[in-house]
């Protein structure tokens, strides 16, 4: 029986990500470092703990990734945060979710403040929801800690919970965790890789979810 959904937010509720390329890429270049958006935003889903590995050689993590990940921080709110909007129908969705009996919880890598105005940019603001984020852990996807702080909070076994996600990252977290994974692909990913990374089902959106709602707790089981 399924209990709880477990929601990522960046690209599965709110079409961000194209944005949080941007303000990287950016953010990279104000250190020196050119790197293009468009390779950033392969990488998009994972804290920038996971992020700057893959496009700095240690030294220069250790040397800057701090001061990169405060620059962007600050960049992001300043010049994107309020262009955030959410996808279609995710209030309606949580609204279903909550009218079965289902607990939702959140778990991404935004930090809080972020989280607090994707939220609003979603419409579900005003829901009574157990939150997870970068802040409550020490690694962040594809390691399981953020999900796993959201299963420690709604104090259910990873059986009875499902996590929905844009990214492989969400895809490969969660089964770490011991959770199934519903992808979306309104996020940008392709199906393929939300697939690999271990998603057994595939939906467009939020609003996809929705309408096909009765299919979707049928298959979970």
């Amino acid at each position: 029986m399924l209990d709880a959904v477990i929601f990522d937010v960046d690209g599965t509720l709110v079409d961000s990500v194209d944005y949080h390329a941007e303000a990287w890429s950016r953010a990279f270049a104000h250190f020196g470092y050119e790197i293009d958006a468009a390779a950033i935003r392969t990488q998009i889903g994972k804290g920038g703990d996971q992020l700057l590995p893959v496009f700095l050689p240690t030294t220069a993590v250790e040397r800057d990734g701090k001061a990169i990940e405060a620059y962007r921080k600050e960049l992001f709110g300043r010049d994107y945060l309020d262009k955030v909007r959410g996808f279609p129908q995710v209030r309606a969705l949580f609204d279903r979710l909550k009218g079965d009996g289902k607990l939702i919880a959140l778990a991404s890598s935004a930090k809080g403040e972020e989280l607090d105005a994707y939220k609003q940019a979603a419409g579900i603001a005003d829901f009574d929801l157990v939150q997870s984020s970068s802040d409550d852990v020490e690694k962040s996807k594809p390691h399981p800690d953020i999900f796993q702080a959201a299963l420690d909070r709604l104090k259910l076994p990873a059986k009875t919970c499902v996590v929905v996600g844009d990214t492989p990252y969400d895809a490969e977290a969660a089964l770490k965790a011991g959770l199934r994974t519903t992808g979306v692909l309104c996020g940008g990913f392709p199906e393929f890789e939300i697939r690999a990374g271990g998603a057994s089902q595939i939906f467009e959106d939020p609003a996809d979810i929705l309408d096909h709602y009765k299919r979707w707790m049928e298959d979970l089981g």
